[in-house]
C-alpha cells in the first residue's frame, strides 16, 4: 500500500524546486542584461546569485568576470576568473566568452596552476596515506592532467616523477584480487593416478642481484631508475616585510640530500635577495628527507626547489 508523503516534506520538496526555478530564471535575465550592455544591473544580479547554494557557480562566475571586464574593473575580474579556476582546475569559459576573457582566464590560470597542481597532489597524498587507492588514483592523474599544462620544469619535473610512482602503487593496491584457479576436472589427482608421474622440471635460474648503486655519486632527475626523496619537513622562511618591494618574484634553490635524509649541501641558483638567501640557506640545513632509492637503497640526491615570493 503506498503512503502519502508528509505535507512539510511535500511542502520542502516544493520550496526546492522553487528556488531553483527562481535561479535559473535570474541567471538568464542576468545573460541577456549582459547581452544589452547593461553591465551593472547584471552585475548586481549576479552578486545576488552568488550567495545561494544551489545556483550554477560556474555560469555565475563566468558571466561576473565579462561584466566586471566590460565595466575596466580588469583586477576585480582576474580575482573572479581565480575563484573559477582554483574551484575547477579543468574549467574553461563558454563560446560566449569574449576573446578578451579568454586571454584573462589563459594568463590566470597559467600563474595559478603550479600552486593548484602543487594543492591537488597534497589531497592525492592523504588520500593515498589513507589507503583510499580508488580516490588516490584518480587524484595522480588530475595531478599528472594538471602537469601536462603547466609543464615540468625546476620543482614540477620532480613532482611529476611523484605523481607517477604513487598513481601507479594506487592502481595496483585498487586492482582487485585474482580469483583463485579452479581445477580441471578431467585432470587426474596425482596421488590416485595410475599413470607415469609428471616430469620433474628444472628450478628457474635465479636471476643476479643489481649492481649496488655508487656511494660517491649524486644522483640527479635525469635518472629514472632513481625514486626521489619525500619531504619530511621542508619549511621555507617568510620572506621580511621590509625585503617584500626589493626581492624578486622567484628564486631556485639546489640543494643536495645525502643517505640519511640530511641536506648537505646547499646552493641558491637564482637569488632571490641577499639577505633573503642567507635565511635560506640557514633554513635548509635543518630540512629532512626520506632518501631517494635505487635498487632498494638508499642513495645521494640533487634536488632543485622554486622559491616563490607571495607579494
Amino acid at each position: 500500500m503506498n503512503r502519502l508523503l508528509p505535507p512539510v516534506l511535500v511542502l520542502t520538496v516544493l520550496m526546492i524546486a522553487s528556488t531553483s526555478a527562481q535561479e535559473s530564471v535570474q541567471l538568464k535575465t542576468a545573460k541577456e542584461l549582459y547581452a544589452s550592455a547593461r553591465y551593472d544591473e547584471a552585475l548586481a544580479l549576479l552578486d545576488n546569485l552568488r550567495s545561494t547554494d544551489g545556483s550554477d557557480r560556474k555560469s555565475v562566475e563566468q558571466y561576473r568576470s565579462l561584466c566586471l571586464l566590460a565595466l575596466g574593473r580588469t583586477t576585480e575580474a582576474e580575482s573572479a576568473v581565480s575563484a573559477m579556476i582554483t574551484a575547477d582546475p579543468m574549467f574553461r569559459p563558454g563560446e560566449e566568452a569574449s576573446p578578451r576573457l579568454r586571454v584573462v582566464f589563459a594568463d590566470v590560470r597559467k600563474r595559478l596552476l603550479p600552486e593548484i597542481t602543487a594543492s591537488r597532489y597534497a589531497i592525492a597524498k592523504a588520500s593515498y596515506d589513507r589507503q583510499d587507492w580508488k580516490t588516490a588514483e584518480q587524484e595522480f592523474h588530475a595531478v599528472l592532467a594538471l602537469l601536462d599544462e603547466a609543464g615540468t620544469t625546476g620543482t614540477l619535473k620532480d613532482l611529476r616523477l611523484l605523481a607517477e610512482g604513487f598513481a601507479e602503487l594506487s592502481a595496483r593496491a585498487a586492482a582487485p584480487p585474482p580469483e583463485p584457479a579452479t581445477p580441471d576436472p578431467a585432470t587426474p589427482d596425482p596421488a590416485t593416478s595410475d599413470s607415469a608421474p609428471p616430469a620433474v622440471q628444472a628450478p628457474p635460474a635465479i636471476a643476479s642481484p643489481p649492481p649496488p648503486p655508487d656511494p660517491a655519486r649524486v644522483y640527479t632527475t635525469e635518472d629514472a631508475e632513481v625514486v626521489p626523496p619525500l619531504v619530511v619537513r621542508q619549511q621555507i622562511p617568510p620572506v621580511p616585510a621590509a625585503l617584500v618591494s626589493r626581492a624578486k618574484s622567484r628564486g631556485l634553490l639546489e640543494i643536495v640530500i645525502d643517505d640519511k635524509g640530511r641536506v648537505i649541501r646547499m646552493t641558491m641558483r637564482d637569488s632571490v635577495h641577499p639577505s633573503f638567501d642567507r635565511q635560506i640557506l640557514v633554513a635548509a640545513r635543518d630540512w629532512k628527507y626520506k632518501p631517494a632509492m635505487l635498487n632498494g637503497q638508499p642513495v645521494r640526491f640533487k634536488k632543485l626547489i622554486q622559491v616563490s615570493v607571495n607579494r
